[in-house]
């Protein structure tokens, strides 16, 4: 799909909520399933929708570390929870995909490649930060000498409705990762919702001609001058909201220099290694792959799970585990995250979405981890500064 991202001016139009119905509908009618957050079992959940009331309309979230809820928040707004557990990689990156089943005839093996049959999908309500990971998932898959053709043939078929944040929950960092909470690439159309007294209405931005495409369906309005600065005042506050920050500067450097720190060893005492944060995250795609055989030995397939660096056996070679301890897994994942994945893909592997702060049963945060580690390099500097003009 060609986006016009690099656009130094795009057409910004008004729906109202009114007519925002009509913008789902346009979307069906060009044939794609429809994909928004809905509230279940006490979380935002990325699922299948038709209409405005399956949205989490009226609510909104409250995040702290190890702590998640859903609340009531402003009746009419549509867009007010921020994340939940799930991401949109699972629609492009399944947690489970079988790769090919194989059958016994007359004594010969014939293996079956799995067709891979991509569906129409439109990706309604997604935030910057996702939009990044989104980003960062087409580097790790298609980017390199091997590509993932089930996500590369699902990719090409994703149209992407993105919101402009209008709220900064408190373990949000995205700001600091220059990854939200405005969405400035990789969408067809962008939404920022205004809620006044007497109006509420959205400020729709075409990212391509596909989302041009879709908007020219539904009844709108020329966005005006102070249509824009309602919206981009809304965005604006909300980066300055943001709960958390990360520190990036010299960050890589600092944590190729801290392999041996007793700071993982504070993190260790703490962790379960139960794979969450993992989970949640919106860019890792480790995987295992695993066979099945029937009873009969006639037909066999092999399937791709969604795995974790956490889990004992990720690591398991001939000999043992490479990383058998907590110590050594939480280290494995942040140091990816913040910095081997830079060398092997060019970017951060971290868009400051918090849901690892979140959903970390226990509380650990990564932005606390990062300057913990910064503060004990700093340290050694100082000292090594101090001992130069004494010596």
């Amino acid at each position: 799909m060609t986006r016009a991202s690099t656009e130094k001016s795009r057409s910004q139009q008004v729906i109202e909520r009114r007519d925002f119905q009509l913008l789902l509908d346009a979307l069906m009618a060009k044939g794609y399933r429809l994909i928004g957050p809905r509230a279940r079992d006490g979380a935002l959940v990325y699922d299948e929708i038709a209409a405005v009331a399956d949205l989490p309309v009226g609510l909104t979230d409250e995040q702290e570390r190890g702590t998640y809820r859903l609340k009531a928040g402003d009746p009419e707004r549509l867009f007010g929870c921020g994340l939940g557990p799930h991401s949109w990689k699972k629609y492009l990156y399944p947690p489970e995909l079988r790769l090919w089943q194989a059958q016994r005839q007359n004594g010969n093996m014939t293996i079956v490649p799995e067709p891979h049959a991509p569906e129409r999908l439109a990706l309604i309500g997604m935030r910057a930060c996702e939009i990044q990971a989104l980003a960062v998932l087409d580097k790790v898959l298609l980017g390199g000498a091997y590509v993932d053709r089930a996500y590369q043939a699902q990719r090409e078929q994703v149209l992407v409705v993105a919101v402009n944040c209008g709220r900064a929950g408190k373990t949000c960092f995205c700001a600091s990762m220059n990854s939200g909470p405005r969405a400035s690439t990789g969408f067809d159309l962008a939404l920022t919702e205004v809620l006044e007294r007497d109006r509420h209405y959205f400020v729709v931005e075409s990212g391509s001609k596909v989302g041009a495409d879709v908007l020219s369906a539904v009844p709108t309005s020329p966005a005006l001058e102070a249509d824009l600065q309602k919206a981009n005042a809304i965005i604006e506050q909300t980066a300055g909201q943001m709960g958390r920050s990360l520190d990036t500067h010299r960050l890589q450097e600092m944590l190729y220099a801290s392999t041996e720190s007793p700071v993982w060893d504070e993190v260790a005492a703490r962790c379960l290694t139960c794979g969450n944060c993992t989970l949640v995250c919106p860019t890792c795609f480790c995987t295992t792959v695993e066979d099945y055989t029937d009873l009969t030995g006639e037909t066999g397939s092999r399937v791709r799970r969604w795995d974790s660096c956490f889990t004992m056996d990720f690591s398991y070679i001939v000999g043992g585990h490479v990383r058998a301890s907590a110590r050594a897994r939480y280290r494995q994942w942040m140091m990816h995250k913040l910095a081997t994945w830079k060398d092997q893909f060019g970017t951060s592997g971290c868009v400051g979405c918090g849901r690892c702060i979140t959903w970390c049963p226990v509380g650990i945060d990564i932005t606390e981890e990062a300057q913990t580690i910064r503060a004990q390099n700093e340290a050694k500097q100082d000292t090594g500064t101090r001992r130069k003009k004494t010596s």
